[in-house]
């Protein structure tokens, strides 16, 4: 990736040699190298060559965006250069790999001074990929990064491509996580249909009230090892943060703290007082199961994101289709602890994912890459990405204008994105993540929330290090 510039030099004396060698490097680089923080270099180029690499393919994996880039993207930039007189060639590097394969190839790419100038990325690896250098903060790389985009991005939102309070890149679209209740459920419990909680003990005494129901759950929050990184982000996380503190924060992940125990107790009060089932937390395939029993309208209440909205209790091609989705179906923001007490002083929470598209700091094109990165996030190219299907992006404008027809999906995009928090990115993370499953499950065996915290501690001390664990 990085430019090569050759310098032919006749016969003559090493002086010489070293002279044109010292002025060719002086100039531009011409010992193969790019100058580090040269946020103009080839900002004129009237021929230039992009390449856009994603974990998607034609016909394969994430089929829809790999389409989108290629038919739509690549003409329609090209022919915007076209028109300013610039000749652009767009290159699509197709992958349909596991996310660990696709994740090593590109950290090699990029460690070897490679790899495309466009590059999508799963938003848990910005950090991991900032803190190795292999990516810099977009000012750095690209210069003014000013565009009215910003302005249709929720700053939660944009906290997705944000590491150590500087801006890596732009979210590809996100997520967001609610509590699901059974309306008819709760109108049997006799509990308003319009529910909205506003501390765990409102959840917890609504729970009381539909163990009541027979052969009813009353709440289903993800724990244990079996159901993996679902436990972590619809369940500990989304509690934790609603504690006033999140997992990771000011460089040390939080071990056996207050906060930790107040989520461990959660779990406890839940499933040590018959208000969730502890045996669907073992079993390997415990959260599929848990659709069912919700489309069943067998569990009352359940954290959960969109994707349980739009793909698992979607009316006609749901994996758990409920044909009365639309009226049977509520949702309400997940309350912090107690009024005030999330993070931020919030009153509600949330956890949300996302991919991240980041620009090479290695590119040769570092002004264009941007002009095309802007491109790629505008209205029209979002709008576009979604080949008519109902989903949030992160534009705020697109949302307004997709999801106007969907009110559970406008609910996330309204009052959810603006609030919401992200994992941080870092490469400890999915040890951090499997020891708070360890934890939660140990909990829902019906261990004290304390010799639990304390055995977490130290599970987070092996992996981490005790320098990083707060």
């Amino acid at each position: 990736m990085a430019a090569v510039i050759q310098c032919h030099v006749g016969p003559m004396g090493r002086t010489k040699v070293f002279g044109l060698l010292v002025a060719c490097g002086l100039l531009a680089g011409c010992l193969g190298q790019t100058r580090s923080g040269d946020q103009a270099r080839n900002a004129d180029a009237k021929e230039i060559t992009l390449t856009i690499v994603a974990n998607a393919a034609v016909g394969g994996k994430n089929a829809r965006g790999a389409n989108w880039i290629q038919n739509w993207v690549i003409p329609r930039f090209t022919e915007m250069q076209k028109a300013k007189g610039v000749t652009a060639t767009i290159k699509f590097e197709q992958n349909g790999t596991g996310d660990e394969d696709f994740k090593t190839k590109v950290a090699l790419d990029l460690k070897t001074g490679g790899g495309g100038d466009i590059i999508e990325i799963d938003g848990i690896w910005l950090g991991e990929f900032a803190q190795a250098g292999q990516i810099k903060p977009l000012d750095e790389v690209v210069g003014d990064t000013g565009w009215d985009g910003w302005d249709q991005i929720p700053e939660a939102v944009q906290g997705l491509g944000e590491f150590d309070g500087k801006r890596y890149g732009v979210p590809m679209g996100t997520d967001g996580r609610v509590l699901f209740f059974n309306k008819k459920l709760f109108a049997q419990a006799g509990l308003p249909v319009d529910w909205q909680p506003r501390s765990w003990q409102d959840v917890l005494d609504a729970g009381t009230k539909l163990k009541s129901l027979q052969g009813v759950t009353p709440i289903q929050l993800n724990a244990g090892s079996a159901m993996g990184e679902a436990t972590t982000m619809q369940g500990v996380l989304p509690a934790l943060v609603g504690t006033g503190r999140p997992v990771y924060e000011n460089g040390k992940w939080q071990g056996d703290s207050a906060q930790v125990k107040d989520v461990l107790s959660l779990y406890r009060k839940i499933y040590g007082g018959g208000l969730g089932d502890p045996v669907l937390q073992q079993e390997a395939n415990g959260r599929q199961r848990s659709f069912t029993l919700f489309s069943e309208n067998k569990i009352g209440v359940l954290l959960e994101s969109d994707y349980f909205w739009r793909s698992v209790v979607e009316p006609k091609n749901g994996v758990a289709a409920m044909a009365d989705r639309d009226v049977a179906v509520g949702w309400a923001l997940v309350p912090a602890k107690e009024p005030k007490a999330g993070v931020g002083g919030q009153d509600f929470v949330s956890m949300s994912g996302g991919g991240v598209r980041v620009i090479n700091p290695n590119t040769q094109y570092p002004r264009q890459a941007w002009e095309f990165m802007q491109f790629l996030n505008s209205a029209e190219a979002v709008k576009e990405s979604l080949a008519g299907t109902a989903q949030l992006t992160q534009r705020q404008d697109v949302n307004d204008q997709v999801l106007g027809g969907d009110p559970m999906l406008s609910f996330i995009a309204e009052k959810v994105l603006p609030i919401t928090r992200y994992r941080p990115g870092l490469a400890d993370y999915p040890k951090v993540s499997a020891a708070l499953q360890q934890a939660t499950a140990d909990v829902v065996s019906g261990k004290s929330p304390d010799d639990v915290a304390r055995a977490y501690r130290e599970a987070l001390v092996k992996a981490v290090g005790e320098q990083n664990v707060g």
